[in-house]
């Protein structure tokens, strides 16, 4: 009789809980029995295990062996244990030594033959492991995404049989060194110059961009709304290492392999219409992150907005006002962060021609309002700037390029700093008194947002976000307080064109 104990991770969000594996190897009737709440393909791994043992030349235990993965509460999933459980066999049967395992983790699948296969979210375990103060041994397959945590110790095996020599001390299994870094953030990987024609299009964008506010683009197909959003990630500064460990890590928690040359971009995600409210914030049985998470620090394109399912626009509210969700299942609790900027494109109406010079919209008014109205109230105030993109003119399609994206990022990036030196946020997520304190509004500037509000039934959260708009386009003048004309500028950039 025979006990042994293997360190490992389970999953769970976007943490990377420890999971103790229990081994016992003692007499009675041959079994294999394994406990702990795994899921089908947690519990599958007896048969895989036991034929990798067999494969390599172990003996499999020619009696009853009992594997707890504890803690029990913990849901366990995917073939992440395999590699911590054959080890685990192993030591408890007298074939390895027990030296060194408690300083070390273990994940990995296991192949029929013994090779190692990759896991998702090796990334997390490797940042979890090093803050425990202990080494990860990971599947070669994903040991580059492991070793962007920059700390602890990552070690990778291909193989059963090579993690058995580094156990036993005699060969030691290689370190995974971390993957070469971007070092210049001056390539872009769609320009601004492509987009001929719309100036206004082109300066509210510049405004999302440096202040970080929410963005609605509207206009008929083919006017560039597409293009414009796709090039907004280049405007925003490169993330800082925390930051980008972030968005890696929760890439990895997705099961994405994150790409190690995307080091440092902001993220651009762009699900299509017909996306559930799950697939959005996220969820499951052991709740996932959804799209308002991978887009983190980053750009959330929903393109053709008035088709996505009602559900999924609604479930946007909270995570736009609060950047970040909580999904709640029966058997588990997950809080997501959602700090993302969100920009959507619409067309004017369902067939998409309202207002185009060549006349060709037959949408009645009725049809329009019923496709406008597809859109809530409570989600279009959390949207704080909207402009019309017409069709532009053929000499402006045939004409130079327009402004790079270098010369606007620099704009950005200048707006920016000046934010950040003056509050220690960007104007987007002022609130409270710190709004008071760096959005002071003058007489002239307070009649004028008493008048528009009640004008345009402007509401409280509607209020707030003029003053950020108008914030941004004062800091964009090289201004220190807001003036008429920027309050001016941040009303007229609210609201869909026509409804008033």
């Amino acid at each position: 009789m025979a006990l042994a104990k293997v360190l490992s991770r389970a999953q769970c969000g976007l943490e990377a809980l420890p999971v103790s594996v229990e081994a016992y190897v003692g007499g009675g009737l041959p079994g294999f029995s394994l406990v702990g709440l795994p899921a089908t393909a947690v519990r599958e791994s007896r048969d895989r295990v036991r034929a990798a043992l067999l494969t390599c030349g172990f003996d499999f235990p020619n009696g009853k062996v009992i594997v707890n993965l504890a803690p029990a509460d913990l849901p366990k999933e995917g073939g992440r244990f395999d590699l911590p459980i054959a080890l685990g066999v192993l030591v408890a049967s007298g074939q390895l030594p027990q030296r060194g395992l408690k300083v070390t983790e273990f994940v990995g699948e296991l192949s029929l033959s013994g090779d190692l296969r990759p896991i998702s979210a090796s990334l997390c375990a490797a940042i979890a492991a090093a803050r425990a103060g202990r080494a990860l041994v990971v599947p070669a397959g994903c040991a580059d995404e492991a070793a962007l945590a920059g700390e602890g110790e990552v070690r990778k095996a291909d193989h059963l049989l090579s993690v058995a020599s580094h156990v036993q001390g005699r060969r030691p299994l290689a370190v995974a060194v971390t993957p070469p870094r971007p070092e210049s953030d001056d390539t872009f990987r769609q320009d601004l110059a492509e987009v001929r024609g719309q100036l206004r299009g082109r300066r509210l964008l510049e405004l999302a961009a440096a202040g970080g506010h929410n963005l609605l683009l509207i206009g008929p197909p083919g006017t560039g709304k597409t293009m414009l959003a796709r090039r907004l990630p280049d405007l925003l500064p490169p993330l800082d290492a925390e930051a980008a460990l972030e968005v890696a890590a929760i890439a990895s928690a997705a099961g994405r392999r994150f790409n190690a040359g995307d080091w440092g971009r902001r993220p651009f995600r762009a699900p299509h219409h017909s996306a559930s409210s799950v697939a959005l914030t996220g969820g499951g049985s052991n709740p996932r992150p959804g799209e308002v998470t991978l887009a983190h620090h980053g750009v959330l394109f929903l393109d053709e907005l008035p088709e996505f399912g009602r559900p999924a626009l609604e479930s946007l509210r909270q995570p736009l006002e609060d950047g970040e969700l909580t999904v709640s299942r029966a058997a588990a609790q997950r809080t997501f962060p959602a700090r993302f900027m969100l920009v959507a494109a619409m067309n004017p109406c369902p067939c998409g021609y309202l207002g185009d010079s060549k006349g060709r919209c037959r949408c009645s008014a009725d049809v329009v309002l019923r496709y406008r109205a597809r859109i809530s109230g409570p989600l279009l105030d959390r949207i704080d700037l909207v402009v019309e993109m017409p069709r532009p003119a053929s000499q402006d399609l045939l004409g130079p390029p327009g402004e790079a994206s270098a010369a606007v990022r620099e704009r950005v990036l200048a707006i920016r700093r000046v934010s950040l030196q003056r509050q220690g946020c960007l104007n987007a997520l002022l609130e409270g008194r710190a709004l008071d304190r760096n959005c002071v509004l003058g007489p002239a500037e307070r009649v004028l947002l008493a008048r528009s509000a009640e004008r345009l039934g402007l509401s409280a959260r509607a209020q707030t976000r003029v003053r950020r708009v108008a914030r941004t386009i004062a800091d964009a003048d090289c201004c220190a307080a807001i003036e008429v004309k920027h309050l001016a500028e941040a009303l007229a950039c609210r609201g869909i064109p026509g409804d008033r």
